[in-house]
């Protein structure tokens, strides 16, 4: 009787746990970025490009669990757009280091970088939390959110007046260089505010 049970209405993965062990993977990546704009160590280069790899397979493994699943607990939709955005942070992590490292920017990290590097820790730890908490106490995540709202919008500020002080320098080539990072710290932040948006959408649903 069970396998015919089953067959008919087979285990729905836990997603809820699933989501909590990708987005601490993320909190993991976005604090070696915080590493490597605070030392510039190519030690952390190096973990976070493995970081990424990690983040893909968990990315790969979450999306063909949610596309086999006979049901969800929650909207897939939702679940999809957590998934994808969330290693797309993973991925930002990592093209901003490896960027900086490549003979054509050659940047070294600066005030403006591990400022908003550390904004975006912030918001991505709270981020977690909020996902880590849906399989238990759901509402709890509400003031996650919040918490990474407020880390978003200091991000956000950063980025502004670092913007404003760059181009005051009259070295073109360092604008164009720095803008560019900034630029993608700044996308990593508009991901990192998708996740939160979808992490309240499912507080909402789930309460």
């Amino acid at each position: 009787m069970r396998r015919i049970l089953h067959r008919v209405f087979p285990k729905v993965p836990d997603f809820f746990a699933l989501l909590a062990e990708q987005s601490a993977h993320v909190d993991h990546s976005a604090g070696l970025l915080v590493e490597y704009m605070g030392a510039d160590s190519a030690l952390a280069t190096k973990k976070i490009v493995e970081a990424e790899y990690e983040g893909d397979r968990q990315k790969v493994r979450n999306l063909t669990l949610l596309n086999e699943a006979f049901s969800t607990p929650i909207d897939r939709e939702d679940l999809h757009r957590a998934i994808i955005n969330l290693d797309e942070i993973i991925n930002s992590c990592k093209s901003i280091v490896v960027e900086m490292d490549t003979e054509i920017l050659a940047l070294k990290p600066d005030k403006a970088c591990l400022e908003m590097a550390v904004y975006l820790k912030a918001g991505v730890e709270a981020v977690a939390a909020g996902y880590g908490r849906l399989g238990s106490d759901p509402k709890l995540g509400r003031a996650d959110a919040e918490k990474a709202d407020k880390a978003v919008r200091q991000l956000t500020r950063t980025h502004r007046r670092a913007l404003a002080e760059l181009f005051q320098d009259n070295d073109f080539h360092n604008i164009f260089r720095r803008k560019e990072i900034y630029m993608q710290l700044s996308r990593a932040g508009d991901r990192l505010n998708i996740c939160n948006s979808t992490l309240l959408d499912i507080v909402v649903k789930l309460c």
